[in-house]
């Protein structure tokens, strides 16, 4: 009998090194925040030991012994890379995030040279943007060398040509096509995500042989909870839990434990879609294969994980009418443009808002009390909107939303709409009533207040279910600039409508 057959396991060299450290150091939800304050604490001192020396440099430039690096690099350095060097690289990426541009690169140069890559991989893109123009090429090179080849994919768009093709020339024959296929397949698809970390076995073999197996390799890949059964030609047949290797007997076959209904990936699929496929079917890996049921390779939770909390904090970007994602310490110029394209969209509309209201400046001067009434109206229903809204994008995100379901929805939240217009607009017109009961048009007022809040409420539902349609159908983001247009329609139709009605009672 032969030994099962091991497709491309090659472990990184930098997992083994964080699976050191996480033995020695355990894991703590909380070290990341409170890592950031001690680090801060440290940059403090460093700052002030720097001043100082600053100073007795300009008042006795003789006196002094030794180079100021050396002064800084003794009194606090040490203790920061000490402190850094304790840390998970995901938890160093979130310092780093956090820290002006001159600390960040102060930061950056303490980390060891070998941990590079893996903290490159954690940061967020404008922010690798940023360490990686503090890098040389010779110092990239030795840290991209140290990752996978699915890793050095994922580096590659941000790196320069001529590192990209120095590491390319370090790797062997077959981990060049790993990398050549990686680097083909387009962003956001599972092709991008995957990773080549697979072992495989046949179907033939006893459980005692692939534990037998499973003993000479050095670690399993990361996230391991099944090594799938392929037959001689590497086309994929199921795949082997680790549980059941573990509880059945030695001499049973492969064949006879194994799953067959393996949820399988193509390297074209969406990568959002197959990452909700990990959430509904609680999964932690997935293969991939290719149009021939070829085993490719594979992908997991973690990188699932990923791609849901990116799609995320895109759409929370989206949503308030940011282009990009944005480091938090960029330059003012790159962020006030990152910001431009919708307060440019809000200016037109707040003007439109304004004429809106001018039309009707001659209602205002006789009932003046609708001027103070006039933001209840856009605010409630714009709050109102926005709930909707949120749950018209989470339901297309999720893939539950469809045109088959989408009259019901309407209908439904025009309904949720109606309703709390009438209740919370009878708050608010017995509340009107009540201040201005003085007047003797309070109750007039009420009502002119109940109904505009009603109407409104449902326009901003219509309208918080339009936008997101209207942008999906057109293949862009539902949730790109939803907010922006959200308040423009509920403020401009709120004042439109309460004006209006007030024009024809008041009149």
């Amino acid at each position: 009998m032969t030994d099962p057959h091991s497709h491309n396991l090659q472990p990184g060299q930098g997992d083994a090194q964080a699976l050191d450290r996480l033995a020695e150091h355990p894991r703590d939800p909380e070290e990341a925040s409170r890592a950031l304050n001690e680090v801060q604490e440290l940059l403090r001192r460093h700052h002030q030991v720097l001043e100082l020396a600053h100073r007795q440099q300009a008042a006795d430039e003789e006196t002094r012994d030794e180079p100021l690096e050396q002064l800084v690099e003794r009194q606090h350095l040490s203790d920061l890379r000490a402190r850094l060097e304790r840390l998970h690289p995901a938890d160093v990426a979130y310092i780093l995030e956090a820290l002006p541009q001159t600390d960040r690169i102060t930061v950056w140069d303490l980390v060891k040279a070998d941990r590079d890559g893996e903290i490159l991989l954690e940061v967020s893109e404008s922010v690798r943007e940023s360490l990686i123009r503090s890098m040389d090429t010779e110092e990239l090179v030795e840290a991209v060398e140290t990752l996978d080849t699915d890793e050095i994919a994922e580096l590659a768009p941000d790196l320069p040509s001529d590192v990209v093709e120095a590491v390319r020339q370090g790797l062997t024959q077959e981990e060049r096509e790993q990398l050549r296929a990686s680097m083909s397949y387009p962003e956001g698809s599972v092709g991008a995500l995957m990773d080549f970390e697979i072992i495989t076995v046949r179907a033939d073999y006893s459980l005692d042989a692939v534990l037998r197996y499973l003993r000479t390799l050095q670690e399993l890949p990361d996230h391991t909870d099944q090594v799938f059964v392929v037959d001689e030609h590497d086309q994929l047949t199921g795949s082997l839990p680790l549980d059941r290797l573990l509880i059945n007997e030695p001499e049973v076959l492969v064949t006879d434990v194994m799953r067959r209904d393996v949820l399988a990936l193509a390297p074209y699929d969406d990568a959002s879609e197959a990452a909700l496929a990990f959430e509904r079917y609680d999964l932690v890996s997935a293969p991939v294969v290719d149009p021939h049921n070829r085993l490719v390779g594979r992908v997991t939770v973690a990188e699932a994980v990923d791609v849901i909390r990116e799609e995320g904090e895109s759409d929370a970007l989206a949503k308030a009418g940011l282009r990009e994602e944005e480091d938090l310490f960029s330059s003012v110029w790159q962020s006030a443009r990152n910001r431009w394209m919708w307060l440019a969209v809000n200016l037109c509309t707040a003007f439109f808002a304004s004429r809106v209201i001018g039309a009707f400046e001659g209602t205002i001067e006789r009932v003046v009390a609708l001027a103070a009434l006039m933001p209840i109206v856009a605010g409630i229903a714009g709050n109102s909107g926005n709930q909707t809204m949120t749950l018209i994008i989470r339901s297309l995100a999720l893939g539950r939303l469809t045109r088959s379901n989408a009259r019901q929805l309407l209908l439904k939240e025009i309904a949720i709409a109606g309703l709390n217009g009438l209740v919370w607009g009878g708050i608010a017109g017995l509340f009107a009533w009540w201040i201005y009961a003085d007047s003797n048009q309070g109750a007039l007022l009420g009502a002119v207040l109940m109904l505009a809040m009603t109407l409104n409420l449902v326009v901003g539902a219509l309208i918080a279910m339009a936008v997101p349609l209207a942008l999906e159908r057109g293949g862009r983001d539902p949730a790109i600039g939803s907010s922006v247009l959200l308040t423009f329609s509920t403020d401009s139709m709120g004042f439109l409508i309460f004006l209006g009605l007030a024009t024809v009672f008041f009149s």
